[in-house]
């Protein structure tokens, strides 16, 4: 029988976006009928790779050396699109590495569940970008891109905690802070379609932040430990950066992300 595990490496080791998302959604629908059913798929172990199979375009460039365009311009508007599709195909591999990476600290069931829900919606996420991509004339791969996206998982490969920290309580929920902004310029844009697809990242991104809360809490939880300290400990450790506002109060709460978890590393530790 196959496992999670294994299937999260299946994707991982595919190189075509459009095809590794196809395949992600395809083994979520798996898992979750398996358990609709009552007979579960085991989450098994598999071993992930160190870094995620990826399509020859587009070209990974170091961030400064990411060409930066006026999103006012219809150029503009395409390399923010471009620039979102490569965030999502990123969150795709990262979701399922959590899956495949910490097979060896045993997680509740309701762990899985999320993660791969997770995946899934980052696939989807991912193919909304490029039809929007696709329908100006355009396609995932004709621009560059950041390079440094994976940092954050070779950086946390060897602890969960740390993930937890860094991606959803970190890097997507930056997201919640700047879609607002993304979803006006194609508004004024008149590109509907493009608003569409920005709102629906913005309402299930938030699900993303909260499922890192929640497992964060319930690990510092289970040892005893205060996530608040814990949090900002990792950050500082990590995320080689301070945090930059303004910041999405509302979404970041409903997220589980309260302000005393965020502002305190918007400066440097003493």
């Amino acid at each position: 029988m196959v496992t999670l595990a294994e299937m999260a490496v299946e994707v991982l080791t595919t190189a075509d976006g459009r095809q590794k998302t196809a395949l992600g959604r395809a083994h979520a629908a798996t898992w979750f009928a398996a358990r609709a059913a009552g007979t579960p798929l085991p989450v098994g172990q598999a071993k992930p790779p160190d870094f995620p199979a990826r399509p020859d375009r587009p070209e990974l460039l170091s961030p400064r050396d990411v060409p930066r365009r006026k999103p006012g311009s219809p150029e503009g508007r395409i390399a923010l699109l471009h620039a979102v599709a490569h965030i999502e195909l990123n969150a795709v591999d990262l979701h399922w590495d959590i899956i495949a990476r910490f097979t060896g600290q045993p997680m509740p069931p309701g762990f899985y569940d999320d993660w791969v829900r997770a995946a899934d919606e980052e696939a989807k996420h991912f193919n909304l970008m490029c039809d929007c991509l696709e329908a100006l004339g355009s396609h995932y791969g004709a621009l560059p891109a950041h390079s440094g996206m994976w940092r954050a998982a070779e950086d946390t490969a060897h602890d969960l905690l740390a993930r937890l920290a860094v991606v959803p309580m970190v890097l997507e929920a930056r997201g919640l802070d700047v879609t607002p902004g993304m979803i006006d310029i194609f508004r004024k844009a008149r590109n509907e379609s493009a608003v569409a697809a920005l709102e629906t990242i913005y309402a299930e991104e938030v699900a993303h932040v909260a499922y890192g809360s929640k497992w964060f809490n319930w690990l510092c939880g289970r040892d005893g430990s205060d996530p608040k300290d814990v949090f900002h400990a990792l950050v500082r450790r990590y995320f080689h950066s301070t945090l930059k506002p303004p910041f999405n109060v509302e979404k970041r709460a409903e997220a589980g992300l309260p302000p005393d978890f965020y502002w305190p590393l918007t400066e440097e530790a003493d």
